[in-house]
């Protein structure tokens, strides 16, 4: 199974594994899957941590690419598609991570593997958590 990761999901895998859900772990942690990672992922650690809302994104951000090979996940670019899916979305969260992300999902057709229940507002959008 193919599964998007949400900022928080690989937030925790990477850095506190015990946050996650048994459902999100077990996830994870099947050799099967294809682990997702949107460059919205990056995107939200970089602003968060430059803001000073999250100073735990730093390794991540130093070896980004290294964390990913770790973690066994691949890196899922920004479309067009994806941008303009995202401002259409009607959805009243405006949060602009979480609807690169749903739109992310909702596109390629891949649950999202996130503690954030906002996404299950979204009838397309397939939450594991």
């Amino acid at each position: 199974m193919r599964v998007l990761l949400d900022t928080n999901a690989f937030l925790w895998a990477v850095r506190q594994p015990d946050k996650l859900s048994r459902a999100a772990e077990e996830v994870l942690c099947t050799r099967d899957n294809e682990l997702i990672v949107s460059a919205v992922v990056p995107w939200e650690l970089a602003i968060k941590y430059q803001s000073g809302k999250l100073p735990q994104a730093a390794p991540i951000i130093t070896d980004y690419a290294a964390v990913l090979i770790r973690l066994g996940a691949s890196s899922s670019p920004v479309t067009h598609t994806h941008t303009l899916h995202a401002g259409l979305l009607e959805w009243s969260h405006r949060d602009p991570f979480d609807r690169l992300l749903a739109a992310t999902a909702i596109i390629e057709g891949l649950p999202i593997v996130s503690a954030d229940a906002i996404f299950d507002q979204l009838p397309d959008v397939r939450r594991i958590w």
